[in-house]
């Protein structure tokens, strides 16, 4: 076949078309995730150095400047590196487990098993830009914990992190038979609490359901009609007495303080006995964030209570709302740069920021909580949520208008938090063990 015959050819299949162009470049990208290795090519080519962000899809996870040292994260006791500004790299060795083997899921975030036929979400590893985390182990965390309490409060997305370190500690745990729920309740959605302990370390993982963590109760017999229930203000949670006295507490919210989840529901606020009908919702989620901070203030003995609060999760529905149509089924792979979420994500989370630095202007005491600052590094992940895959392989997935763009897939993005978690536990341990052996040297 000459030239030319090959060319007629080639023009009766239209190949230059831009769907199948679109299509030819799919399938290169998905060729070189399973078999470019970064580094041999990068020996073998010579490449120069070039731009941190061309290599954001590196394969060795080697971060962002070719043969630049990163500290290690531990190492580093001055905290000179910020563990949230990085990237999110391939890893062929993630995930840290997989959700058959974990009975510690709820069915809603059992992705893969629910039918989700693409896995790249697993894949991604966060890499801080100037330091290197440690690898998560489960075995060293559950020594740490030995005889003590972690607790998670908060709304379902708290939940989402709190069954992925479920999943995280019993990977390192041969009998799983030692863990169970201490009133024999089942990991299903529930209104309350659960409390798992890992018996050969005598440590409780727990989870109390508290999406506002302040008060959600009757309102004042004489309220309107239309008042089913009000937000007090200036109260804790009734679970919080429960939350107090952990070893390490996880704070969370963001997701109910919206109009479906209260003014549309007939959740008004209140401080006091005052119901203040007119109050922005934004204006109270603030005066919510100012009641727990003082709450931490006042309650928490901070030297045995590590106070973490992890800012607000991204939701990625695109086309529209979670009662709208809005979708993210299509998305496989995280945003590249700069993230497209609804401006409503930065504006809950400059409420957090603001609320957190009008306390830290007022009490030395706010430099104990620790920030799980994670709403810029999720904003990436729009590839990471269950989308149609949260009823069960049976079921198959759901309605295109009834995706699920706010939880996420497990395991995927909620393990990099908990991958920052430890590291930021362990380093906490750290200083508080050599800070003991510098005053026993002394003494």
């Amino acid at each position: 076949m000459n030239l030319v015959d090959l060319y007629n050819k080639v023009k009766r299949l239209r190949v230059f078309e831009t769907s199948l162009g679109i299509l030819a470049v799919t399938l290169c990208i998905i060729y070189c995730f399973f078999w470019l290795d970064y580094r041999d090519v990068t020996k073998r080519a010579r490449l120069p150095l070039v731009n941190h962000r061309v290599l954001w899809l590196s394969f060795n996870g080697k971060g962002d400047k070719l043969g630049a040292e990163k500290i290690d994260f531990l190492s580093d006791f001055h905290c000179g590196c910020d563990v949230f500004d990085g990237d999110w790299v391939w890893d062929r060795s993630y995930p840290l487990y997989q959700s058959r083997d974990c009975r510690f899921l709820d069915q809603g975030f059992r992705c893969s098993e629910n039918g989700r036929p693409d896995f790249f979400y697993t894949k991604w590893r966060w890499q801080p830009r100037h330091c290197n985390l440690p690898r998560f182990n489960g075995r060293i965390m559950l020594e740490k914990l030995r005889n003590k309490r972690v607790v998670f409060a908060g709304d379902s997305i708290g939940r989402n992190q709190w069954e992925s370190l479920l999943c995280l500690l019993s990977s390192a745990v041969p009998n799983t038979s030692s863990i169970y729920e201490v009133n024999g309740n089942p990991i299903t959605k529930h209104k309350g609490f659960l409390v798992f302990k890992f018996d050969d370390y005598n440590c409780t993982v727990e989870y109390f359901r508290a999406p506002f963590l302040v008060l959600q109760s009757r309102p004042p017999v004489d309220a309107p009609t239309n008042m089913k229930t009000t937000l007090k203000l200036d109260q804790m949670d009734w679970t919080s007495s429960q939350w107090r006295n952990a070893d390490l507490l996880v704070l969370n919210t963001g997701h109910w303080w919206n109009y479906e989840k209260t003014i549309r529901g007939g959740c008004y606020f209140q401080e006091g006995s005052n119901l203040k009908t007119n109050m922005s919702i934004e204006n109270a989620y603030k005066r919510a964030l100012e009641t727990v901070f003082q709450w931490i203030h006042n309650e928490v003995n901070t030297t045995k209570t590590q106070v973490f609060f992890r800012t607000y999760a991204p939701v990625h529905f695109r086309g529209g709302t979670w009662r709208t149509g809005g979708t993210c089924h299509k998305e496989t792979l995280p945003q590249l740069a700069s993230s497209l979420v609804p401006k409503q994500t930065w504006i809950r989370y400059n409420i957090f920021i603001d609320a957190l630095s009008d306390y830290a202007s007022l009490s030395e005491k706010s430099k104990k909580i620790e920030i799980l600052n994670i709403t810029n590094m999720s904003s990436r992940r729009k590839d990471g949520h269950s989308s149609l895959y949260y009823l069960g392989h049976e079921a198959g997935p759901v309605p295109l208008h009834r995706q699920d763009c706010s939880h996420w897939c497990l395991p995927g993005v909620p393990d990099s938090w908990n991958d920052i978690l430890f590291a930021m536990f362990l380093k906490r341990e750290m200083i508080r063990n050599s800070n003991v052996s510098s005053f026993s040297a002394k003494v």
